[in-house]
């Protein structure tokens, strides 16, 4: 994807690292609704060598993340070592990779950035995929919160179709990492009568086959988790992101 940003001509005058830093850091904040901080440091020595488009090392961390699909992150961190860039193209406002590259990656993510994100439209819509008795399930009040145990509990009321009654779901489980990009529900068990403990399991299968990182990254980038923790209420991933072009906004996640 190509970012179109407008650079003022001062920007032209400053050191190529400087440029590259400002530009991408534009770019990235264009992928995001709000940021409490960003910040882009692009190394290269000499920096000279911007100019053939050869970038030592790139840095890029975050902190309060509000993506366009509502989704929230605490924490981010992106870490590439060298890689290959247009130079010339960042003086048109553009970010353009001459080849995929990946980088080392960190995210974090609260306990309310996952309450949030689980009670916005965006995923919403997609737990009310399920049915029950030939009726849709509507998800409301839905509550994550990590243990001392390091398991997570998931709290939810669902209405039946137009039904005024809810049933409250109550879900604690482990959580594991399948073929490094899928995030599984384990080991779990089940509060409630037996209708609660049934929708609940109804709802373990499909949140197991909806927490696909693939689903989830922007286009261009894939993710891949090494390290999955949850401590100090919170959520955090360790892996990488293979780049395959600069990454675009993704469709799927506009409401």
């Amino acid at each position: 994807m190509i970012a179109n940003l407008s650079i003022p001509m001062e920007s032209k005058r400053q050191g190529g690292d400087q440029l590259v830093s400002k530009v991408v850091t534009t770019a990235i904040s264009a992928l995001l609704r709000q940021t409490e901080l960003l910040e882009v440091n692009v190394r290269a020595e000499p920096v000279a060598k911007l100019l053939q488009g050869s970038v030592d090392g790139f840095d890029c961390v975050g902190q309060g993340l509000l993506m366009h699909s509502g989704l929230q992150v605490d924490q981010m961190e992106f870490h590439l070592q060298a890689l290959s860039i247009d130079f010339g193209a960042l003086f048109r406002g553009q970010v353009q990779l001459r080849q995929p590259t990946q980088a080392s990656m960190r995210i974090a993510l609260t306990e309310d950035n996952l309450t949030e994100s689980f009670n916005t439209p965006f995923l919403k819509e997609k737990l009310q995929q399920l049915s029950w008795e030939g009726q849709s399930l509507m998800f409301e009040r839905t509550r994550i919160s990590v243990n001392e145990d390091q398991s997570l509990r998931m709290q939810s009321w669902v209405r039946q179709g137009e039904a005024e009654q809810l049933f409250e779901i109550d879900i604690t489980a482990r959580v594991e990492v399948e073929n490094r990009r899928k995030l599984k529900f384990v080991e779990v068990t089940y509060g409630g009568d037996p209708t609660a403990v049934a929708l609940g399991q109804m709802l373990t299968e499909h949140v197991n086959q909806l927490l696909d990182l693939d689903q989830f990254a922007l286009d261009g980038m894939q993710l891949r988790v090494d390290q999955l923790r949850l401590r100090n209420k919170q959520l955090t991933l360790y892996g990488v992101a293979l780049i395959e072009k600069f990454p675009q906004r993704n469709r799927g996640w506009q409401p």
